[in-house]
């Protein structure tokens, strides 16, 4: 009977690390602002992020996840 109990407890370990790994990505990936330096002022040359070929209107980027400023600039600006 303890064997038993013993061998679904080990079963169990990959599933619940994959649980947690998959919590925290996408945790990371709902936020990646400060991987692109997102930033809510215009970048080098006056970029925006009205003038990028991801931005979506009104607030919107395929790239930079959440609401983002039409004036902003971040290093995967692209004309």
């Amino acid at each position: 009977m303890k064997r038993g109990l013993v061998l679904r407890r080990i079963a169990a370990i990959p599933l619940t690390v994959l649980a947690v790994g998959a919590t925290l990505s996408a945790a990371q990936a709902a936020d990646n602002k400060k991987q692109f330096k997102y930033q809510d002022k215009p970048g080098p040359n006056g970029a925006k992020c009205v003038g990028c070929r991801f931005f979506k209107k009104p607030n919107a980027c395929t790239i930079v996840h959440g609401k983002i400023s039409p004036n902003g600039w971040c290093i995967a600006w692209a004309k």
